[in-house]
């Protein structure tokens, strides 16, 4: 609905900002343009509000990883899954700001969806990779620590963009700091990855 989608997209202003202790619903009601009353017909608790966009955020961003597709060419499946890991730190700053507080407070409450939802799909993607390792297709590392490097290096840019635009100056710094950290990002991990010289696909540009 649409009241629904305009507090939501106002509580994660409110959120990524203030995290959930510091919002308010008074403000969240500002910042979507309705009363306070209005609002809590469709929301009746703060919680609920924060747990929706958290549910919400947890789909979009398992998303690049359940794609991760096993019958595919490992180089350039993680090569893909790089790319759209930096392409939501482009485009969806807010949304990461969010998670990664929730979770430096200890996820107090987001935990089950972490239990139900992520660690699941993780063991399922780093039994791929161990395949692929097993089949001498990458090198063998942990591939649990192999999948939070990928997270920690690209949300790194959404959730420290003005230190990286303030340490890249005016030209670097400008939109095309994410095709850099993309190229960079892919020589790093599939460089250390690949076991023989067979040639990774051709970077595709960031879509958007």
């Amino acid at each position: 609905m649409e009241n629904e989608e305009r507090i939501l997209d106002a509580a994660l202003e409110e959120f990524s900002v203030h995290g959930f202790r510091g919002a308010t619903i008074d403000r969240i009601a500002e910042h979507a343009g309705m009363s306070k009353p209005n609002l809590l017909y469709y929301f009746r608790r703060k919680q609920d509000i924060y747990e929706s966009l958290i549910a919400r955020l947890l789909v979009k961003w398992l998303e690049p990883l359940q794609e991760l597709d096993a019958v595919g060419d490992p180089l350039p499946e993680l090569q893909s899954y790089i790319r759209r890991k930096l392409e939501m730190a482009r485009d969806f700053p807010r949304e990461s700001r969010l998670f990664a507080n929730e979770i430096l407070q200890g996820a107090p409450r987001i935990k089950r969806l972490l239990e139900s939802e992520l660690k699941p799909l993780v063991d399922e993607k780093a039994e791929v990779l161990k395949g692929w390792m097993k089949a001498g297709k990458i090198n063998p590392v942990d591939p649990r620590h192999l999948i939070f490097s990928i997270w920690s290096t690209t949300q790194h840019y959404a959730d420290f963009d003005v230190q990286v635009q303030v340490i890249l100056g005016p030209d670097r710094g400008a939109a095309g700091r994410f095709e850099d950290a993309a190229r960079y990002l892919e020589t790093l991990f599939l460089e250390g990855l690949r076991p023989n010289e067979k040639t990774v696909a051709a970077p595709r540009p960031l879509e958007g």
